[in-house]
């Protein structure tokens, strides 16, 4: 089994292009006015309205309603990221905590996308941590 993707559903699919565009540097693949891709190398961030999931009825997923998922994208510098994102007011990102290095050798930045999800750009910075990165891409 491989992890491909996941699926954030949302009322403004334009706007959290946009954003994550803007947020990551890599242009996505729209696909129709309801379906877009950031695709990374290691897997995607689909972006999708919520007339994709209408035939769930009660049981689609509602957007900006994300209490227990946080997105995370590996950068290459998260102190360079942060001053992207803080000097790009009009994203609508909302800073949860600047950079900081995690008792796990990750250096990480938490912010909140236009729909209220949590993001975490983050980099390893121990010798630990980008030994356990190494590993997982051989």
């Amino acid at each position: 089994m491989r992890f491909a993707s996941i699926r954030v559903i949302t009322e403004d699919v334009g706007r959290l292009v946009e954003f994550y565009e803007s947020a990551t540097g890599l242009a996505a693949k729209r696909s129709t006015d309801d379906f877009a891709e950031i695709i990374t190398a290691g897997g995607t961030l689909a972006l999708a309205g919520t007339r994709t999931v209408q035939g769930l009825g009660a049981q689609a997923p509602r957007p900006a309603a994300n209490q227990s998922v946080i997105v995370e994208f590996r950068v290459a510098d998260v102190d360079r990221a942060y001053e992207s994102l803080r000097n790009r007011n009009d994203l609508g990102a909302e800073i949860v905590s600047g950079p900081t290095t995690q008792p796990w050798g990750n250096r990480s930045l938490l912010f909140r996308d236009p729909d209220g999800n949590l993001v975490n750009f983050f980099a390893p910075v121990t010798p630990e941590a980008v030994g356990r990165y190494e590993q997982q891409e051989q």
